[in-house]
This record gives structure tokens, C-alpha cells and sequence, in this order.
């Protein structure tokens, strides 16, 4: 996915800023007239995945020359899975060649070549949640014009929803981000905690342990991260964000997001998350190596990630389903995810079309990316058993895919992000403070909070928002 997880949060938050004064100056609409339509919505193991990924359920019959030289540019965070499937399609099409590169600030970069008519790539990989904002403006092509669908069921219902606007696919689901506990068994068992938390209770007394080696110790850290606590609301069932037509709901109030609320605040108020770490910071990567934080509620494409971060916790490592609700419930949520999608504007549609299949459809595309270390959403993929059955030392050998391939398939439906939520994380990170929940404020007053702000600045921009 993009750089927010492959990398750090820094080019897609600035992005989002660019976002924002876009919006300020009306690119979220359409001459200034009321949007239309708004989202529905909201390592590398050798394998051998004959038939994965290869349903075929699209169509890749675009009519292209196959003599005349074809240059492509794609953009994305994570270049090397791409690269991979793309020696492959080159070899195919040696007409074709395809130059696979990362761009700072790529949201406002996408909108400045767009203005200026030129630098356009022909394909762009987007974070789930920001894909509204683009195919709003009409930016993005409706990918079933070329033949996309998931007719077939290749895709997990909750990453085909995400990439849906108006109900009409504008990116292809390319990685997926079920949440998921990482944990470190060496420091769990240390603190006394021989079992893994499968409840949130369980995972609350283990904390309460975690916390007894030491000031240093926690069972994890959050300084206001978004997505953490909507992971636990997703998994409760809690529904804040609603959009129907040009009309949308924002309701911190929820009943079942009051649970995971009122649970979130109990573990702040008693200091057993480390409110002055933030994810992706250096502080944070000292704190995972070092095994002063416990655990992780994250996207299950983390593996990729960790061990670059924690080397020295190398073996130490696990992964296992999000702690649940109730006792034998099997529930989990989505934490970040990406598809790939095609500016309107790109000169060569039918191209990167063909391309854009190949990665997500194909059994050699899906393989490359999948041996480069890409978390699928390809059902196929998920069930396949030699996926599923590889270990990792860095993970103690265990078949750490199984609970991610599992969880990528009970993740909760109903779901909706709002069609602004680059802003919305951009409002939650300034104004949301957990440092001043731990000293006795209300974590329901903050949102409450921060849920006014949400919908002032959806009204703003076009939007009939309320509570």
C-alpha cells in the first residue's frame, strides 16, 4: 500500500493538507455546483500458486498494438512488488516498457499534473479511503468500463466495497490491511502472561501485567491514531460515519461504539498505553525493538514492515486475531488497504488497463507481487494452503499468514467512510489529544468534539452532514 504504511505517515499527511486547500478552493466540486453522488461505501516466499488469483471473472480484452513502443509510469509506495510483476508483463509485451517509481506528496503531485496537463501516470496506487476524493472530481476511470468486476467473488467483499464509488469499481484492489494483534511472546510471558489474549478483557489484565515490569513497559502505544480506536469500533459493530446520497451522518454515539469507547478511555486513564509514543516515529520503532511495547492492533501488513523496525525482536514476534468482544465471537476490522487506479487524463488507457489486470488478475501478476511480499485480498490467494502454510523465522516459524487470511474474510460488513476522510484523519490527529484523556478528560467529549468539526467542514464543501 502506500506510504502512510509502508513507509511512514509524513508524504500521505502532507498530502492530505494539499487535499484540504484543494478543497478550500473548491476542487472537491464541480464548478463550484453541489458534489453529485457521493461513495456508498466508504519474506517473499517462493511459492508455487498455480490458478491463484486467476478467476479471469474481468475481461483483459482491451484492444492494444502490440508493435508500436508503449511507455507506462506507475506510481506507488512499495515499488518492488510492482517491478517484479512488471519484468514479467514486459517480457510478454516487449513493446511495452514500464517505469515503476515513488513520488513525494503523490495525491497533490496526481493534482498537479493534472492542472498542468502533463506528468500524468498512466497507472497510481491509492490508499482505500482516499479513492472518493478522486473519482468525485471525476478524476479516476470507472474501471467496469474496461471489463472490471468481482463478479466471481476474486476479491474480499470489504476490499471490492472500498475501491466502489456510486457502486462502479474506479481502482482495483491490490493489498489488504485486516486488522490484526501482533504480539511479543518473550515479553508477554515475562510479564506473566502465558496465554494470548483472545478477549479484550483478557487483553486489559494482560496490560494491567504488561505495566507491573516497569514505567517503560506497555501493552501498546497510541498518541491519537485514528485508526486504532475505529478498528476496535469496526469490530464492535459500531457504525459512526453513514452517507446516503448527497446526505451524511456522523454519530460518535453510536451504542456500540460507546463500548469500545468507554474501554479505550478506561486503558488510557489507567496508563497502560503509552499516549507519548506515536506510531511510525523513531520512538516508536525504539520502543517495538527494544520490547517495551507489547503488542500492536494493526493491519496484517505489517509483516512487511516489523522487521525493519524490531530487528532485534527477531523470533520473538507473533501474529493472532484481534482480541474480541465476546468469547468465541470471530469478528475482525480493516486497518488500511490500497488499489490501483487510472487518472482520467493518463494518455493510455487501454494499457494500463491491461497492466492494472495483469497485476490483480493473473496468476503469474498475483504471484510476483505475492512472492514480493504483498498481503493480498485475492480470495484465492487466502485459501491457497502453500500461502498459507509458509513460516518465517522472524515470526518463531509460525504460519503467521493463517490468522491475517483468516481475518481478511470475517472483517465486519456495513462499514462507510466518509467521501472527505483525508480530512477527517487530518482533523482527528490535530485535535484528538489522549495525553489530556489520561489525566481525566472525557475520550466521548474529544470526539464529540472533533465530530463537530467533521461535519462543519463536510457542510462546507458541499455536503449536507449533521449527527
Amino acid at each position: 500500500m502506500f506510504l502512510r504504511h509502508r513507509c511512514r505517515r509524513q508524504s500521505i499527511h502532507n498530502s492530505s493538507k494539499s487535499t484540504s486547500k484543494a478543497s478550500k478552493k473548491g476542487s472537491a466540486m464541480h464548478s463550484g455546483k453541489k458534489i453529485i453522488g457521493i461513495i456508498a461505501a466508504a519474506s517473499a516466499a517462493l511459492l508455487s500458486l498455480a490458478g491463484c488469483g486467476n478467476t479471469n471473472n474481468s475481461s483483459s480484452s482491451a484492444q492494444v498494438d502490440t508493435k508500436t513502443p508503449v511507455n507506462l509510469t506507475v506510481w506507488t509506495g512499495n515499488t518492488t512488488p510492482t517491478k517484479a510483476a512488471a519484468a514479467i508483463f514486459e517480457k510478454k509485451y516487449p513493446n511495452v516498457k514500464i517505469k515503476v517509481e515513488t513520488v513525494t506528496d503523490a495525491y497533490q503531485a496526481l493534482d498537479t499534473a493534472i492542472q498542468a496537463g502533463s506528468g500524468i501516470p498512466d497507472v497510481m496506487e491509492f490508499e482505500y479511503l482516499t479513492v472518493p476524493y478522486f473519482a468525485i472530481q471525476n478524476k479516476l476511470v470507472d474501471l467496469s468500463t474496461l471489463g472490471a468486476n468481482n463478479d466471481k467473488g476474486t476479491f474480499v467483499k470489504g476490499a471490492w466495497q472500498d475501491i466502489s464509488f456510486n457502486n462502479k469499481p474506479y481502482a482495483i484492489p491490490m493489498d489488504y490491511g485486516p486488522s490484526v494483534m501482533f504480539y511479543n511472546k518473550a515479553i508477554l510471558e515475562k510479564a506473566g502472561v502465558s496465554k494470548v489474549p483472545e478477549t479484550w478483557e483478557e487483553y486489559y489484565q494482560a496490560a494491567k501485567k504488561v505495566k507491573a515490569l516497569g514505567d517503560k513497559y506497555y501493552i501498546t502505544n497510541d498518541a491519537s491514531d485514528i485508526f486504532t480506536l475505529l478498528s476496535l469500533v469496526w469490530q464492535a459493530g459500531g457504525h459512526p460515519f453513514k452517507v446516503n446520497g448527497t446526505t451524511a451522518h456522523i454519530n460518535v454515539k453510536d451504542p456500540k461504539m460507546q463500548e469500545a469507547v468507554s474501554y479505550y478511555q478506561k486503558m488510557i486513564q489507567e496508563g497502560l498505553i503509552a499516549t507519548n509514543i506515536k506510531t511510525w516515529s523513531d520512538d516508536w520503532n525504539r520502543a517495538l525493538n527494544d520490547g517495551t511495547i507489547a503488542t500492536q492492533i494493526i493491519g496484517g501488513w505489517f509483516t512487511s514492515s516489523i522487521k525493519d523496525r524490531a530487528p532485534k525482536q527477531a523470533g520473538n514476534f507473533r501474529v493472532a486475531p484481534m482480541p474480541q468482544w465476546k468469547a468465541g465471537e470471530q469478528l475482525s476490522a480493516e486497518n488500511g488497504g490500497s488499489g490501483f487506479a487510472i487518472p482520467a487524463k493518463a494518455k493510455n488507457h487501454q494499457w494500463a488497463w491491461k497492466f492494472l489486470h495483469f497485476l490483480a488478475y493473473d496468476k503469474e501478476g498475483v504471484k510476483a507481487r505475492v512472492d514480493a511480499g504483498v498481503f493480498p485480498p485475492n480470495v484465492s490467494v487466502l485459501k491457497n494452503n502453500e500461502f498459507l502454510s509458509s513460516t518465517d523465522p522472524y515470526f518463531g516459524d509460525q504460519k503467521y499468514r493463517e490468522p491475517i487470511a483468516d481475518s481478511a474474510q470475517k472483517v465486519g460488513e456495513g462499514w462507510q467512510y466518509l467521501p472527505f476522510m483525508e480530512k477527517v484523519r487530518d482533523l482527528y490527529g490535530d485535535n484528538m489529544d489522549y495525553a489530556k484523556v489520561a489525566k481525566g478528560e472525557s475520550l466521548q467529549t474529544q470526539l464529540e468534539n472533533w465530530a463537530k468539526l467533521c461535519i462543519d467542514y463536510g457542510n462546507k464543501q458541499g455536503f449536507t452532514v449533521s449527527k
